[in-house]
């Protein structure tokens, strides 16, 4: 399952040969994938679709490369051309113009300046200095184990939580750290779930649950029964299901193997009692709301403009599918984030954050890559910096700015090969990115 997680386009190429050498011993090697090579590489594709959640599950296509390029299906799409991931920078890299990486004003790409690492020294890093400019879009890379993690997560991100909120985790070693006051908070977005519970869902994190409850505690029936907003939630006694705890599931503990959740028979899954079902919003019953997909919501509360708000803040990111109160357990990783970079931008953005993320386009499509480009860039252009550590050629493509480290791995890796814009990376004859590229 997406064997090319976290790996550099060099070592995909190292990977897809180890892959054909079991084929060619006689084996069937079966994989699920989102990277262009591996699927170039492949003797047969199956692609699903058309799109995600309810609206995907049929087959589109399933045959070799070639005829999938004829395919109607959204893999095509991005693979021929028609799409393309990099059309969602026109801000990105293409737009400078740099001729050498020693062209680093001291305002940087946007003329803000510059977050500036210097001397980082732990596990293979050799007194690296690396510069990130302010109100950009920065895209560290390098093949596995040249050291981005250590760079990114174990020292600068480290580093900036022990300035900002004063957190215990020790930074790796590094000899100072300039340009942070620039910004007012640092957040990291990374793939983690929402929630640990079936109670968790897209409407509790996002936090347009409460509204929803506030518009059927102002029905006309609710207020002949004297239900107050607690009466609609599954976390509070009274108007949920007692059975089921408002879970809507059951929990049956197995021994030795992993917990199995039931539907509930009492309530049918549905999480409320008979009575608080009664009460209904524009001929909807609370569950019935619940029961929408995003996109159905949002046209269902068109007319109470903080909902829609929120909710096409979903829509927009490619979620229209998930449901309203989906568990969170259910979502995917790439899901998860998504929801979080949503309900940052739902947010009043006072444009001094700086975002880090960790691979972000982890398990997802090119269309969802999109997307995801989308919302990065809009962080950005709301005058935030985002910083990402990725491996995927076309988010670099959209980069204002990248940090190469290599050349190698472990002890061969560890130095600074390159930083500067796109150009700079192509022309740069040590990185092995920039051949990519």
């Amino acid at each position: 399952d997406e064997p090319t997680i976290g790996l550099h386009p060099r070592d995909n190429e190292r990977l897809i040969a180890t892959l054909k050498g079991l084929r060619d011993r006689g084996n069937t090697v079966v994989i699920v994938e989102h990277d262009e090579e591996m699927m170039r590489a492949a003797d047969w594709i199956v692609d699903l679709g058309p799109g995600a959640g309810r609206e995907g599950g049929e087959l589109m296509y399933q045959g070799d490369f070639k005829g999938l390029l004829k395919a109607k299906s959204l893999t095509a799409d991005y693979l021929t051309g028609r799409k393309s991931v990099s059309e969602c920078g026109p801000r990105g890299a293409q737009a400078l113009s740099v001729s050498s990486g020693r062209d680093r004003t001291p305002c940087g790409p946007r003329g803000k300046g510059f977050l500036t690492l210097s001397g980082a020294s732990e596990h293979n890093l050799k007194n690296v200095t690396v510069h990130i400019p302010v109100g950009s879009f920065t895209v560290v890379t390098g093949v596995s184990g040249s050291g981005k993690s250590t760079l990114i997560d174990e020292t600068l991100k480290r580093a900036l939580m022990k300035h900002f909120y004063g957190a215990k985790d020790i930074p790796g070693k590094y000899r100072k750290l300039t340009g942070m006051e620039h910004f007012d908070k640092v957040i990291e977005i990374d793939q983690s779930p929402i929630g640990r519970t079936p109670r968790s869902n897209p409407a509790t994190y996002v936090g347009f649950f409460s509204e929803i409850r506030e518009l059927f505690s102002k029905t006309e029936a609710a207020k002949a029964r004297g239900y107050q907003p607690g009466r609609f939630s599954f976390n509070m006694k009274g108007g949920r299901c007692e059975v089921c705890g408002g879970d809507g599931v059951q929990k049956l503990e197995m021994s030795f193997l992993p917990d199995v959740y039931v539907t509930c028979e009492q309530c049918g899954g549905r999480r409320f009692n008979a009575e608080t079902l009664e009460v209904t919003y524009n001929g909807k019953s609370i569950a019935d709301v619940l029961d929408m997909t995003v996109a159905e919501a949002y046209e269902f509360f068109a007319k109470v403009p903080s909902l829609a708000r929120k909710m096409k803040t979903l829509v927009d990111v490619g979620l229209g599918y998930i449901g309203l109160g989906q568990s969170a357990t259910t979502l995917s990783g790439g899901e998860a984030q998504r929801i979080k970079l949503a309900t940052e931008l739902s947010r009043r953005s006072t444009g001094r954050t700086l975002y880090l993320l960790d691979e972000p386009t982890t398990g997802l499509h090119f269309d969802d890559v999109a997307k995801l480009m989308r919302l990065l860039l809009q962080l950005r252009d709301q005058g935030n910096t985002v910083v990402v550590i990725e491996h995927n050629l076309d988010v670099m493509r959209c980069a204002d700015w990248i940090v190469d480290l290599g050349p190698g791995g472990g002890d061969k890796g560890g130095t600074l090969v390159c930083e500067g814009p796109v150009p700079v990376i192509r022309a740069c004859e040590k990185s092995i990115t920039g051949k990519f590229l």
